[in-house]
């Protein structure tokens, strides 16, 4: 699980911090950063898609945000049992301790 969230992560963050620094034209001499690039590449993603460039940050968005959802569905999923007994815990009102290896034990 790791690894998905390593190969989630590290794009989406990658893709955001450019895309804030070009939007926001703090390019620090490189034309990579620059809004100048910044519209170039969204005109011709806009034109390869045959949308209006200025339609493209609210869908990369909302794609953004359900790849979000999906990853964190799948990883509750997958740690559904100490959810559930989490959740139970904070209900019987129990304080609850994280360890090093992020497992719970109770407090105490």
């Amino acid at each position: 699980m790791k690894y998905i969230l390593l190969f989630w992560a590290l794009p989406m963050g990658l893709f955001w911090g450019w895309y804030y620094l070009s939007y926001n034209d703090m390019h620090f001499g490189y034309l990579m950063l620059s809004r100048l690039l910044h519209d170039h590449v969204f005109e011709i993603y806009g034109n390869i898609l045959g949308v209006d460039p200025a339609t493209l940050p609210p869908l990369i968005i909302r794609a953004s945000i359900v790849d979000t959802g999906l990853i964190f569905a799948i990883f509750a999923f997958r740690r559904r049992k100490q959810i559930r007994e989490w959740v139970r815990r904070r209900r019987e009102g129990r304080p609850v301790a994280i360890h090093e290896a992020g497992q719970e034990r109770p407090a105490g």
